[in-house]
């Protein structure tokens, strides 16, 4: 099964760029308006967000979003064939920190959010950078889809880390010089267990491994913003938040990265996972103990 659905992807990712996006706004009319894929989801999360737009200005977003959601899983497809000189041409990165972070010889934390175009982030990060790239990921429900996206995620050497045995996983390079990307805006698996802030203009909770690892062993905090420049062109920006997080108090870097993250995704509010259900846990009943 993992061949076939290799070689039917491999097919597609030999696409131009053109006839891609031609595909991409095929299957954009049948997710949004035919099947209608996560579109309460979307919708619900764009009102607690935007709660001061109209629901055409909410609309006009929601469909902008799923545009560049289905373009982040076509491109992240196109992978498998793409050249290093094309993605490089398409994938700008300020390394911002990240030269003299490695000249002092530090590894480094990187924390990102679900904002596109995140595969081809990691990709472009292991062609150019200087450091061992580690991934942390969450492993897909499909076996065969699971190893699809391993193969091209580790296509430039990324060493990839399940999220749910990170600490088993990352002993061989705990003593090595290496730079770890972590998706700090996932969903706490336990939401007793998180930091929880105002997001936009509700409660949420943010998972606490990518502050605690960091001010544990004092690894140096780096945020990543992503902007979209034009359909299939993407820049990166990294930026130093905490060269020694060990001396700063606890959750101020969660604090940071969530007006961080809220602030990026103003900027370009369809570059976004509105899909998931950012706002699924409940403060009123966390906070009264139900």
């Amino acid at each position: 099964m993992y061949y076939l659905i290799l070689g039917f992807f491999y097919g597609i990712s030999l696409l131009p760029f053109w006839l891609l996006y031609g595909l991409a706004d095929f299957i954009y009319v049948l997710v949004y308006y035919v099947f209608g894929y996560r579109k309460k989801v979307v919708l619900q999360n764009l009102a607690i967000a935007f709660p001061e737009k109209s629901e055409a200005e909410r609309i006009k977003i929601a469909r902008r979003f799923y545009r560049a959601f289905i373009d982040n899983w076509l491109e992240a497809v196109k992978l498998l064939s793409m050249s290093k000189r094309t993605l490089q041409k398409r994938f700008r990165m300020d390394y911002g920190p990240l030269p003299e972070l490695y000249a002092k010889g530090k590894s480094c934390h990187v924390h990102l959010g679900h904002q596109f175009n995140w595969e081809w982030a990691n990709v472009a990060f292991g062609q150019n950078g200087q450091f061992t790239l580690l991934g942390v990921y969450q492993p897909i429900s499909s076996k065969a889809i699971d190893r699809l996206f391993k193969y091209f995620r580790k296509k430039s050497g990324t060493i990839l880390l399940s999220a749910r045995n990170m600490r088993q996983e990352m002993l061989p390079y705990r003593h090595t010089q290496y730079i770890m990307g972590l998706v700090a805006d996932q969903n706490p698996s336990d939401p007793n267990k998180a930091y929880w802030h105002m997001f936009f203009s509700k409660m949420a909770p943010f998972v606490k491994g990518p502050e605690k690892n960091a001010r544990l062993h004092n690894i140096p905090v780096v945020f990543a913003r992503f902007e979209k420049l034009k359909r299939g062109y993407y820049n990166c920006v990294l930026e130093l938040v905490e060269e020694n997080p060990a001396d700063t108090p606890e959750g101020e870097l969660t604090t940071k990265f969530v007006r961080y993250l809220e602030d990026n995704i103003r900027r370009q509010p369809e570059n976004w996972l509105w899909s998931h259900r950012r706002w699924k846990h409940d403060w009123e009943k966390y906070r009264s103990g139900e």
